[in-house]
C-alpha cells in the first residue's frame, strides 16, 4: 500500500519494499486553463555530495543529459516509458549501482522559459512526485502537490536519501522563485548558472589640454573681472626681485633668515650668501655691517665670552650702539669730535709727558 506523505514528511523504501534493488520516480502536473499554449515543465536529477553540492555538472540529469556518468540514473525525456499514474516524466535508478559518494539524489521540475513568457507555478494547479518498486511497478510512496507556488518558476519535489544501508524517501516542496538558476546556486550546478555579463574596461580619456594664459592688457584683476590692475607677470625660476637686506650692491637676497634688530621684533629678511652666514653665526644683537663715512655701534658693557667685539678703526665709536643702530648726521659727527678733542686735553694734563701715548675714542694723541 502505497504511503501518501505531507511536506517534509519521509518514508523507508526497504521497510516497505525489503529487498528493493531499483525505483522509478514519476513526476507530474496538471496546468489550469490560464496557463496557456506553451507552459513546458522539465523534470530533472541531481546526485549530490554528504554536502548538498551535486558531484559534477555531467551528475545533472536532464534532457540535455539524460544518464549519468555512471549510468545508475536515467531519464526517461519527454515521454515516459508506460505512461501510468499520470506521470509526465520519469526518473529510472538502480540503487545497487549508485556511487557511494552519492549521499542523495535530488529531484527540481522547472518551468522552460518562464521569464520570458510570464510563466510561474501559481498556474499549476496540481503536481505529484511518486516512487515506484521498479520489480513489480508497485507505488512505495507519493507526495501531492496542491497550490504549494505562486510565482516560483522552479520546485523541489522530493529527494531520495541514504540512512545507513536503507534508502529512503522525502517530501520537500520547496519553491524557487528564480528559476533553475536559484537551483544551481543552492546545489553548485555550474552549468545552470547565468553567464555573468562580460566586464567593460572603463573609457579612457584623454588629458584635458592645459589652459592657456591669456595675455595681459593691463585692465585685468587678480580674479579677472576686469576692474583692477593687472596682474603681476610670474617670476622664473631661481630668479629674486629682492637685494641683500643689509647692502643692495651686495647683490640679490638669495638666503632668508631670522634677525632680531635692536628695535622691533625679531622677523625674516632676505640676504646674500655672505651676510646671512654672518647673521647665523654672530650671537643676537646682530650688528650692522661696517659701512664708509658713518660710525660704528659698540656694545656696552662687558664683552661676551667666547665672541670678541669688533674695533673699527678710524672713526669714533659711539656706545650704547649695536646691530640697527642709528647714523648720526654732520652735526653730531662735529660735537662727538670735538668732545674727543677736550677730554684729550683734560687727559694730557693729568699725565706727565713721559707717559706712552693713550688711545682716545679711537684717536691717537701725541
Amino acid at each position: 500500500m502505497s504511503v501518501a506523505l505531507t511536506k517534509g514528511g519521509n518514508v523507508s523504501l526497504g521497510k516497505h519494499a525489503p529487498g528493493l534493488t531499483a525505483v522509478r520516480v514519476g513526476l507530474g502536473w496538471q496546468v489550469g486553463a490560464t496557463g496557456g499554449a506553451g507552459y513546458d515543465l522539465d523534470a530533472s536529477a541531481l546526485l549530490c555530495d554528504a554536502s548538498g553540492r551535486v558531484l559534477s555538472d555531467r551528475h545533472f540529469v536532464f534532457f540535455n543529459n539524460l544518464t549519468s556518468p555512471d549510468g545508475s540514473v536515467r531519464h526517461s525525456g519527454s515521454d515516459p516509458a508506460g505512461g501510468s499514474g499520470g506521470d509526465d516524466e520519469q526518473i529510472l535508478i538502480d540503487l545497487t549501482t549508485v556511487p557511494a559518494e552519492v549521499a542523495k539524489i535530488v529531484f527540481p521540475v522547472s518551468l522552460y522559459e518562464a521569464e520570458q513568457r510570464g510563466q510561474s507555478f501559481g498556474q499549476v494547479h496540481s503536481a505529484h512526485i511518486r516512487v515506484v518498486d521498479e520489480t513489480n511497478g508497485t507505488e512505495i510512496a507519493r507526495y501531492d502537490l496542491r497550490g504549494a507556488a505562486a510565482t516560483e518558476t522552479a520546485m523541489v519535489f522530493g529527494e531520495l536519501y541514504r540512512h545507513g544501508a536503507d534508502w529512503k524517501f522525502r517530501a520537500i516542496g520547496q519553491g524557487y522563485a528564480s528559476g533553475l538558476a536559484g537551483v544551481a546556486q543552492d546545489f553548485g550546478v555550474d552549468v545552470l548558472r547565468p553567464t555573468p555579463p562580460a566586464a567593460t574596461a572603463p573609457p579612457v580619456h584623454p588629458p584635458s589640454p592645459a589652459p592657456t594664459a591669456a595675455p595681459s592688457t593691463g585692465t585685468t584683476d587678480w580674479d579677472g573681472s576686469g576692474r583692477g590692475p593687472a596682474a603681476t607677470p610670474p617670476q622664473s625660476p631661481g630668479s629674486s626681485t629682492m637685494t641683500c637686506f643689509f647692502d643692495p650692491q651686495h647683490g640679490p637676497g638669495s638666503t632668508t633668515v631670522m634677525w632680531s634688530p635692536q628695535w622691533g621684533v625679531p622677523r625674516q629678511i632676505q640676504t646674500c650668501g655672505g651676510c646671512a652666514q654672518r647673521v647665523q653665526t654672530t650671537p643676537p644683537p646682530y650688528y650692522t655691517a661696517p659701512q664708509a663715512g658713518y660710525p660704528q655701534p659698540v656694545p656696552q658693557g662687558y664683552p661676551q665670552q667666547g665672541y670678541p667685539q669688533p674695533v673699527q678703526q678710524g672713526y669714533p665709536q659711539e656706545p650704547h650702539q649695536q646691530q640697527g643702530g642709528r647714523r648720526f648726521g654732520t652735526g653730531a659727527l662735529i660735537g662727538a669730535g670735538a668732545a674727543g678733542l677736550v677730554g684729550g686735553a683734560l687727559l694730557n694734563e693729568a699725565f706727565d709727558d713721559d707717559e706712552p701715548e693713550v688711545i682716545v675714542n679711537n684717536y691717537y694723541e701725541d
